[in-house]
């Protein structure tokens, strides 16, 4: 893939194989017979397709890097180095029935669940024909299975969690999957949530992404014990992965959603992994203080998308597949940052609009509202017109 000295992680700019590093992502997706099982039926098309997942977050990422640096943004909350946990997550569910509770870093959950990243970039900008019409920044849309995330970390496990009981209750074979940073789990809203979904036994999959560093504070710092200890607290399946091989994250979370789709509760995927920046934009400089270089170095040599497109090349697929691939997806952004950037000029909300489509429904219950106006309140002077 292409890299962008000004936007990528120093780190990734000259990004070649570090010796032994390919031989550890051949291991770690064969070292499990089940796993590598999932992985063995995957067809070229799926394993482009995670390709081309993983190229649209990070271009989407660089896009709101250049948008910060030109000033059309003051910030934004980035996940490059994490993109294998989201899209290896993703591409594992029915993405047909299925549901996903993404927070804004796992912003390539987005798209890969249908939503175009022209709209991705609109909800930024904060324009009037964004999904909120210019009302927020976290995007979502139930009717392309993507439930909209919160500023408060954690805050969607126990949202996961009644989601999945809602299936459970309907005997819906579908589930509902979220992430949840290493700092989250430190959250009332993660503890309420997660042991409701297990005492209930719903079908609920909870990534929990140990990305080593929780705003300012090292994992080290908030966390004595095993990372991976949450499974036996709640009594629930867990398994790890390593979060920046996109094929072991799939087989991990596939296995997963299997289970909890068939009746057997809730479970969590442990993901090892490393965002290589800071909480957003504006801190980058003091991540670099706050974490050990020889931490960025270890990671870098990791980087998700270069090691996935290494390892086609082994394994056969074509360096002109690769390049096709990432073609495309290189216009697909340009499209959409064009389209939103016009958009940013023409369709600035106004403010009567602040209170419309306050409340959540989908597309098919506002087609199917009637046009009867609601009888006035008591007490109220409004005249209901007249037929």
């Amino acid at each position: 893939m292409k890299r962008y000295s000004m936007f990528d992680p120093p780190e990734y700019v000259d990004w070649k194989p570090a010796a032994g590093i390919i031989e550890e992502y051949q291991r770690t997706i064969s070292r499990d017979p089940q796993r590598a099982n999932v992985i063995s039926q995957l067809t070229q098309k799926q394993l482009l397709d995670l390709y081309a997942g993983m190229l649209r977050f990070r271009l989407h990422d660089i896009t709101l890097r250049r948008w910060v640096k030109q000033g059309i943004l003051a910030k934004a909350w980035l996940g490059t180095g994490e993109e294998a946990v989201t899209i290896g997550s993703v591409h594992a569910l029915d993405r047909s029935i299925d549901k996903v509770a993404p927070m804004i870093r796992n912003a390539g959950a987005c798209h890969e669940m249908g939503i175009p990243v022209v709209d991705m970039l609109l909800e930024y900008l904060g324009t009037a024909d964004s999904p909120s019409h210019g009302k927020d920044l976290h995007v979502g849309d139930m009717d392309r299975g993507v439930i909209a995330p919160v500023s408060q970390v954690g805050a969607l496990c126990p949202v996961v969690a009644g989601v999945a009981l809602a299936f459970k209750q309907r005997r819906e074979p579908r589930v509902v999957l979220t992430w949840i940073g290493d700092g989250a789990t430190k959250t009332t809203a993660f503890h309420e949530g997660m042991n409701f979904a297990a005492v209930l036994r719903v079908p609920a999959i909870y990534v929990l992404q140990n990305n080593q560093i929780a705003l300012g504070t090292r994992f080290q710092q908030h966390q004595a014990g095993p990372f991976t200890a949450w499974s036996k607290a709640y009594g629930i399946k867990g398994v790890s992965c390593d979060g920046n091989n996109v094929l072991d994250t799939y087989a991990a979370t596939r296995l997963s959603a299997n289970l909890a789709r068939s009746g057997n509760g809730p479970a969590i995927v442990f993901a090892e992994t490393f965002r290589m920046g800071g909480h957003a934009t504006h801190d980058e400089k003091e991540a670099r203080e706050i974490v050990a270089p020889e931490v960025f170095e270890y990671w870098g040599k990791r980087d998700p998308i270069g090691m996935y497109e290494y390892y086609l090349e082994s394994q056969g697929t074509p360096k002109s597949a690769l390049d096709a691939v990432e073609g495309d997806v290189i216009d697909e952004i340009s499209r959409a940052e064009r389209d939103a950037l016009i958009s940013r000029e023409s369709n600035v909300p106004k403010p009567e609009t602040a209170m419309e489509n306050v409340y959540a429904e989908t597309r098919a219950a506002r087609a199917g509202k009637s046009s009867t106006p609601r009888p006035p309140k008591a007490g109220s002077t409004r005249k209901t017109p007249s037929k």
